[in-house]
C-alpha cells in the first residue's frame, strides 16, 4: 500500500479580477444611460482598435501556478509565505472547496479542514447537531460519531452551550468546537489555517498538542501560520510559497530561514522619501481594502527614517464599500518570525469606535516613544467590528526598519541582542553594609 497521503501535480488556480480606479465614482443616471447605450457601444467596439496602454476591465490572476508536491502519511507540514502568496488558496483546493484550474490533486483518505470561523457549520443547528452533521459529511456512521462525542465536547469546553444554535456562539467557542470536531473524528488528513489565532493561549496550546498527537497516530496535518515558532515546533516539513509558487521546500527549520531572508529582501511597494510604506490603487468596490500606510512625524510631516524611542504617526487610508458604524482599526507590529510585539487597536483598547464613510477613509495612530530596538519589523493592518468579525486583514502588508539610537546617553545604543522591546529605566546600588 502506498504511504502517500496526498499528491499535487502541476496545480494552478486562476481568477478573473476587475479593475476600478479609486477616484472614479459612477452616478445612478450614468449607469442608466450606459445601459441604454450598451448595445450600440458593443457594435461600435467591434470595429475599434485597442488603445495602447489602456487598462483592461478584467484581468486573469493566477493565485497558484504549477504547484507540485507529495506528502506522506503521518507528516506534519507547515505552509508559510507572505500575504497573497497563495497559502489559503492551496488549502481550499486540498479541502475540495474549490477546483483547480489546471493540474490534478490526489487525496488518500478522509479530509477534515478548519479554514475560517464558521466553515462547515450550519448556524441554525445546535452544537450537538453540528457534530453529527460534520461526522456524516466525513462519511462516519452515527455509532462511530457517538463513540467520540464526549471526547469532542470535553476538548471544546462547550458542554453548557451544546444545545444552543451555533450562530449564538462567540468566535472563540466556534473555533473550539470546530477544531475539536475536525481533530477527533479521525480524518486521515487534517487541514488547518491560521484560524486558531482566534482562540485563547491555553486552547491554542491544547490544539497544537492535539495536532502532534494526530501526526504520531499516522495521520497527516497541513498547517498554515505566520508564527514561525509554532511552525518550527509543530512541523517537520515546510513549503514556502511566493507569488503562487513553491520556491523552497524541505525541513521546516531550513524553510523558515529562507522565509526570513525573503522577508528582509521583500519589496514593500513604498517610497521612503515620502514616508509611504504601502500603496494600492486597485480596489474591489464591494470589499473593504487597506489602500495606503504611511509614517509621519508628530507635526504631520512624512519621514523616511525612524529610530528607537522616536515619536511617530502611522497614517492609514482604506476603502469602505458602505457606511459601517462602530468599527475599529487595528495595527500589529510583529517580528519577522511572526510573533506579535505591539497590538494597537482603536477599539476596545483605546475606546474609540469609528463610523467608516462609504469610499475613502483615513485614520492616524500616534506612538509616543517607539519601544523597539534596532531591527526590521512586519506590519499587519486590519479593519474589524470589535469582538465580532474582521472586515479585512492585510497580513505582512509592509515592513519598517528601526535604527539604533543612544537612548540612555551612554555613548552606545542599547544591547538588544535578546530584547523584543526597550524602555527607559535606572539602576541604583544599595550598599547594605552601610545601612
Amino acid at each position: 500500500m502506498s504511504d502517500i497521503a496526498l499528491r499535487v501535480d502541476s496545480v494552478g488556480k486562476k481568477y478573473l479580477i476587475t479593475h476600478q480606479q479609486r477616484e472614479r465614482y459612477v452616478a445612478l443616471r450614468d449607469v442608466l444611460a450606459n445601459k441604454a447605450k450598451s448595445l450600440g457601444r458593443r457594435v461600435f467596439d467591434l470595429g475599434r482598435m485597442p488603445v495602447e496602454g489602456a487598462r483592461p476591465r478584467k484581468e486573469e490572476f493566477w493565485a497558484l501556478k504549477d504547484v507540485s508536491f507529495e506528502v506522506k502519511q503521518g507528516e506534519r507540514v507547515g505552509i508559510i509565505g507572505r500575504n497573497g502568496a497563495g497559502k489559503s488558496t492551496l488549502l481550499k483546493l486540498l479541502s475540495r472547496i474549490t477546483e483547480p484550474s489546471t493540474g490534478r490533486i490526489e487525496l488518500h483518505g478522509r479530509v477534515a479542514s478548519l479554514l475560517e470561523v464558521g466553515t462547515g457549520f450550519h448556524p441554525e443547528l445546535t452544537g450537538r447537531e453540528n457534530i453529527y452533521l460534520n461526522g456524516a459529511i466525513l462519511g462516519m456512521g452515527r455509532a462511530e460519531i457517538k463513540q467520540k462525542f464526549d471526547e469532542i465536547v470535553d476538548f471544546a469546553e462547550v458542554e453548557k452551550f451544546l444545545d444552543t444554535p451555533v450562530k449564538r456562539y462567540s468566535s472563540g467557542m466556534y473555533v473550539r468546537l470546530a477544531f475539536a470536531v475536525a481533530a477527533h473524528l479521525e480524518p486521515e488528513i487534517l487541514i488547518i489555517d491560521e484560524v486558531l489565532a482566534v482562540g485563547d493561549t491555553a486552547f491554542q496550546k491544547k490544539c497544537f498538542g492535539k495536532m502532534k498527537d494526530v501526526g504520531r497516530e499516522g495521520r497527516t496535518v497541513m498547517f498554515v501560520s505566520h508564527n514561525m515558532d509554532v511552525i518550527a515546533n509543530l512541523c517537520k516539513i515546510g513549503f514556502l510559497l511566493e507569488n503562487g509558487s513553491i520556491v523552497v521546500s524541505g525541513y521546516a527549520t531550513d524553510v523558515i530561514k529562507s522565509y526570513e531572508t525573503l522577508s528582509l529582501q521583500c519589496n514593500n511597494n513604498h517610497d521612503l522619501s515620502e514616508g509611504v510604506l504601502f500603496s494600492e490603487n486597485i480596489i474591489d468596490l464591494n470589499s473593504f481594502k487597506i489602500t495606503e500606510v504611511r509614517i509621519k512625524s508628530l507635526d504631520d510631516v512624512s519621514i523616511n527614517k525612524i529610530k528607537t524611542f522616536d515619536d511617530l504617526l502611522f497614517e492609514i487610508r482604506f476603502f469602505s464599500p458602505k457606511i459601517q458604524n462602530n468599527a475599529s482599526v487595528v495595527l500589529f507590529i510583529k517580528q519577522l518570525n511572526g510573533g506579535t510585539i505591539l497590538r494597537l487597536a482603536s477599539m476596545p483598547d483605546f475606546g474609540l469606535e469609528m463610523d467608516f464613510n462609504q469610499g475613502d477613509n483615513k485614520v492616524k495612530c500616534k506612538i509616543s516613544g517607539l519601544p523597539l530596538p534596532a531591527g526590521i519589523y512586519v506590519i499587519d493592518v486590519g479593519l474589524a467590528i470589535p469582538m465580532r468579525e474582521w472586515l479585512c486583514m492585510e497580513k505582512e502588508i509592509c515592513t519598517i526598519e528601526v535604527g539604533a539610537k543612544d537612548i540612555y546617553g551612554s555613548g552606545f545604543p542599547p544591547f538588544d541582542q535578546h530584547a523584543l522591546a526597550v524602555t527607559k529605566y535606572q539602576w541604583e546600588f544599595i550598599d547594605n553594609q552601610s545601612s
